[in-house]
């Protein structure tokens, strides 16, 4: 179990945060600890906590009620996402309209958004109900699916927007352009359209560059290009891309957002991305260095194995 401070041990607490969110990892039993303890911490403090269906279902010696993802939205002015980047992606689709502010512990392999691990998670807390924390806003990308003119679907992008062949293995044709200007006719796998916070992810798998959150770019970043001169290319954030699946392609396609949300690409479509009118607000602690996370996530900063056999 994770440690906590004994109940006669907490001093009244004046919170920055007084209604806490709790969000989770969805089919992961291995959370349970970290959700009583966190349940139980933000219980001694006298704070007003609302969980998810998730959640709730760790809290066995509990009468606390699930709530809704519009719930928890409606009366938190802090969300507390346990889980990996995966779970803070979901939430922030979720949350992101009604400008709640996420907090993540992480419990996943990566977790460049998730920074805080359960081990810290009573001390990290302490400073950040407080109110010593930092807040990043990270801009997000609005991804508009064009049929005939009309706009079938439009959704939010946190890390990227992904068109790549409906079939496992095909090479498909995009016709690219910024600020209607073209661009290029790409013959590749796909094409990777990410956010300085999708930067890490897929788009860095494909060759491209990391960028700063506090950069204001976009990067697209073609996935397995046949011409090999086509390289990742960064904009302003303030552009607007539009990438078109030729009627001449035989095959339809798929736009992924943030690997969560599909939506079909048939020869025709076009899929217009912009820079969205919401933010995602994370809350780091005070500490907080990008560099610190890209160090010890890329691992940069491990040393050579000088075992000599």
């Amino acid at each position: 179990m994770i440690a906590l401070k004994k109940i006669k041990d907490i001093e009244p607490l004046v919170s920055q945060f007084s209604k806490i969110g709790i969000i989770s990892k969805p089919d992961d039993p291995n959370i349970a600890d970290t959700i009583c303890a966190l349940f139980q911490y933000l219980q001694d403090r006298k704070l007003e906590i609302y969980t998810d269906a998730v959640s709730t279902s760790f809290l066995t010696s509990s009468t606390q009620s699930p709530s809704s993802t519009e719930e928890i939205a409606s009366n938190s002015d802090l969300a507390i996402v346990v889980g990996g980047d995966g779970t803070i992606l979901h939430a922030g689709h979720k949350l992101i309209q009604q400008d709640i502010p996420l907090l993540g512990i992480n419990l996943g392999h990566l977790g460049f958004l998730a920074e805080i691990s359960p081990k810290e998670m009573a001390a990290q807390l302490d400073e950040i109900l407080l109110g010593n924390y930092s807040e990043e806003s990270r801009f997000v990308l609005q991804a508009s699916l064009i049929r005939d003119n009309k706009i079938i679907k439009s959704c939010n992008a946190i890390n990227d927007v992904v068109v790549h062949a409906m079939q496992m293995v095909r090479m498909i044709e995009l016709e690219t352009s910024v600020n209607q200007k073209h661009v290029n006719t790409l013959r590749a796998d796909g094409y990777i359209v990410a956010t300085p916070t999708g930067s890490t992810a897929y788009a860095l798998s494909g060759g491209g560059p990391i960028l700063h959150p506090n950069i204001g770019a976009i990067v697209l970043v073609p996935i397995c290009p046949h011409t090999l001169s086509n390289r990742p290319i960064v904009v302003d954030a303030n552009s607007q891309v539009e990438i078109l699946l030729p009627e001449e392609n035989r095959h339809t396609a798929l736009a992924s957002v943030d690997g969560q949300i599909n939506m079909d690409f048939i020869p025709g479509d076009k899929i217009v991305i912009e820079k969205g009118k919401n933010a995602l607000r994370l809350i780091q602690p005070k500490d907080y260095d990008y560099f610190d996370v890209l160090r010890e996530k890329l691992r940069w900063s491990t040393p050579p194995n000088n075992n000599h056999n």
